[in-house]
């Protein structure tokens, strides 16, 4: 039996070193129930020594991990009772059939499954249960991994980049049957590099850069405040002293015809003061997630400028870390 009213995870102070080098240096981090949180940062940013330190799988030198309001280490097997685990470099059995391993997650878990929600999960997933893995796609392998996580449906689940290979219509599927799970009371913990992934998923997200949390973001409300981007194109175009004097905007490219601003807060100022000049094309678009984080990385603060985003963009590649 859970003890209501504590959060789902708790890192408290909790450092990890291999040798001399510091995986993780004191991280803080609260994830409450019914949350469906992201777990982001570039490689080896120490996004999967902190999914092994919250399964036991090794140890922290210093500092907490509770889930539930359990300790990790010391109450490990019950901790275990109560979580799924896809990791993100799944391993499976070959001459094995999707039935068999299915069958098998059930025996080691100990537990009856809802074998109706179980086929359910196979139907929306479209896989053919009874094809030997070795003959599966890469794609394929990853829906039995999703399926083998969310049939036993845990009080956690914790998905270290869940969507690898599957394609775009996929990803949305399992995003619409992790945001069901949410809705029946599951916690998801959701680690990934894919910006995309995170932004139609998540709804906080905790931003791990070098074994350091360096901020949690609620998307929705830290969204609204991110600069929104401006293309004015004009008939007869003021000169760019002008354009740079503009309260509020900020000129970040001008062609001589074409100006485009970064804007924080409202576009009322800018549109009264274009409403003097004669403009053939406006638009205005809200700043990418992928923008707005990567520009966070670059520059160590959730305000860094596009160009600051081109240079870090290189940085969130690959899946590791």
């Amino acid at each position: 039996m859970l003890t209501a009213n504590v959060p789902a995870i708790v890192f408290e102070g909790v450092t990890k070193r291999f040798g001399k080098v510091r995986a993780l240096q004191g991280i803080d981090l609260k994830v409450e129930r019914g949350e469906l949180f992201g777990f982001l940062g570039p490689n080896g940013a120490g996004k999967t020594t902190a999914i092994r330190l919250l399964l036991d799988l090794i140890r922290p030198n210093d500092g907490t991990v509770r889930v539930f309001g359990l300790d990790a280490q010391r109450d490990s097997l019950a901790v275990r009772r109560h979580i799924a685990y896809l990791p993100g470099d799944l391993r499976l059995y070959p001459r094995m059939t999707a039935r068999d391993y299915f069958g098998l997650v059930e025996d080691v878990r100990g537990l009856p499954i809802d074998h109706e929600y179980r086929q359910r999960l196979v139907d929306v997933l479209r896989l053919d249960e009874g094809r030997r893995i070795g003959h599966l796609s890469r794609g394929n392998q990853q829906k039995i991994g999703v399926i083998a996580a969310l049939m036993v449906q845990p009080d956690l689940l914790v998905l270290d980049e869940p969507t690898t290979g599957l394609d775009p219509l996929m990803q949305e599927t399992v995003g619409e049957l992790l945001r069901e799970a949410v809705s029946d009371g599951c916690t998801v913990f959701l680690s990934s590099h894919v910006l995309s992934e995170v932004e139609r998923m998540c709804g906080r997200v905790a931003m791990l850069r070098e074994g350091v949390v360096v901020d949690t973001v609620d998307l929705v409300e830290r969204l609204k405040l991110a600069p929104q981007r401006v293309v004015v194109e004009f008939a007869v175009p003021p000169t760019r002293a002008d354009l740079e004097g503009i309260h509020s905007a900020a000129l970040i490219a001008f062609d001589g015809v074409t100006a485009t601003f970064e804007l924080q807060g409202a576009v009322d100022h800018l549109i009264k003061w274009l409403s003097h000049h004669h403009v053939v094309r406006l638009e205005t678009t809200a700043m990418a997630l992928d923008e707005f984080f990567l520009a966070y990385y670059a520059s160590g603060t959730a305000h860094g400028s596009a160009e600051e985003a081109s240079i870090g963009r290189s940085t969130l590649a690959g899946g590791g870390g």
